[in-house]
């Protein structure tokens, strides 16, 4: 009897997997859910745990233990992950032998398990880039010395030992090539619109206008300016309503900030699920923002943008490069400058004028063909196929 063929397998090592929300754990499930569905085997190494479990689409997830060290900042961030680094090698030789290891950044030691797991496995590394590493690091102050001009030397080598290296933007992409990378493809963030529903029609007079930031509130934002903007539009606009909803690094200091000038903006912490529809539904216009003073962030475009633009809101861009871009092909939004006063300016004017924030679902339309994220998760089981040689 001919026997059956060996089902492809492979192995994930990752930093954030499911049931976190955040965006690489929901990229990730999408991408798990396409390769189970056409035949993988899939074997997960990601922090949250002791034990082995079985995830949803029947994957097997190994856990490495979870250190609670990422309040403590930046530094805390980096050992937590350095620690899953560690753990992670074993946690991968205790798997069956993969056609294909992937690891994923912008957790930057992850990448050593990877390398180090395709060279023990023999088998080929795909290297996921989410952020501009190392440029990014370069740009938000990380000090060199010994320990960053190591992990520089071991990012930049993961790069170049990668059969294939992913990034979610082209102009990163384009970045790489520049430097001699070998194959790099680009397969951006996206949203499964079964999941998102469009927020309803709401109904304005002039001079009102509910503004929403919902997402991370980190260095990367630069947030300070919509608080800046809340209190100058205060003065001169009262019926305009300013919300950040979300947590982070820098949330502490917004909301210092934020009292400091009186509390003109409402700052809240995360919210969830029906939670997430009932903000969008009080929102008229909703804010994507990347802080102009990083070059990296020319060829970024925040993983929120494409969830923004599927629920039937105008959004308003504080962001340049590809972002920006985005953003103009989809519709229903505006990009302005990058300073507090630009966005007062551009919050008044949408204030007065309630017509331009009834954009209907043409944004929703443009991810529906661009971004949606199953179709992207397809896309990358095609990818590794070709990597694995299946």
């Amino acid at each position: 009897m001919p026997t059956e063929p060996r089902r492809p397998r492979v192995l994930l090592i990752t930093h954030s997997y499911r049931p976190e929300r955040t965006p690489p754990a929901r990229r990730w499930a999408a991408v798990v859910a396409a390769l189970r569905a056409a035949g993988w085997d899939v074997d997960v190494v990601a922090p949250g745990g002791l034990r082995a479990v079985t995830g949803p689409d029947g994957e097997r997830v190994l856990r490495t233990p979870r250190l609670p060290l990422g309040e403590a900042g930046r530094n805390g961030r980096f050992l937590e992950a350095a620690v899953h680094a560690v753990l992670a090698v074993p946690r991968g030789l205790a798997t069956r032998r993969p056609d294909v290891v992937v690891a994923t950044v912008p957790a930057l030691p992850v990448v050593v398990p990877g390398v180090v797991l395709s060279r023990l496995r023999r088998r080929p590394l795909v290297l996921e880039m989410r952020d501009a590493w190392p440029d990014l690091g370069h740009e938000a102050g990380v000090q060199q010395g010994v320990l960053g001009a190591a992990m520089e030397r071991i990012v930049t080598g993961g790069q170049r030992a990668a059969r294939l290296v992913v990034t979610v933007t082209d102009g990163f992409a384009e970045t790489l090539r520049g430097r001699g990378i070998r194959v790099v493809r680009t397969l951006g963030n996206g949203v499964d619109l079964v999941r998102l529903a469009v927020a309803p029609p709401r109904a304005r007079d002039a001079g009102e206008l509910h503004v929403l930031y919902l997402g991370n509130m980190g260095e990367s934002q630069g947030l300070e300016r919509v608080v800046d903007a809340a209190a100058a539009l205060r003065r001169d606009r009262p019926g305009v309503r300013v919300r950040l909803v979300g947590e982070g690094t820098r949330r502490a200091a917004l909301e210092a900030r934020n009292a400091e000038l009186g509390h003109p903006a409402e700052i809240l912490g995360p919210v969830h699920g029906e939670d997430v529809a009932r903000q969008y539904a009080w929102a008229d216009t909703l804010v994507v923002a990347l802080r102009p003073d990083w070059p990296s962030f020319r060829h970024t475009v925040p993983s929120k943008t494409y969830e923004v633009l599927a629920v039937g809101r105008h959004v308003t861009g504080m962001v340049q490069g590809e972002a920006a871009r985005t953003l103009e092909e989809a519709g229903g939004a505006d990009v302005v400058g990058p300073e507090a006063e630009d966005l007062t300016a551009h919050l008044t004017a949408l204030a007065d004028d309630p017509a331009r924030t009834a954009v209907g679902e043409g944004g929703r339309d443009w991810v529906r063909r661009h971004a949606d994220l199953p179709a992207v998760a397809r896309r990358y089981e095609l990818l590794l196929r070709r990597v694995a040689g299946r």
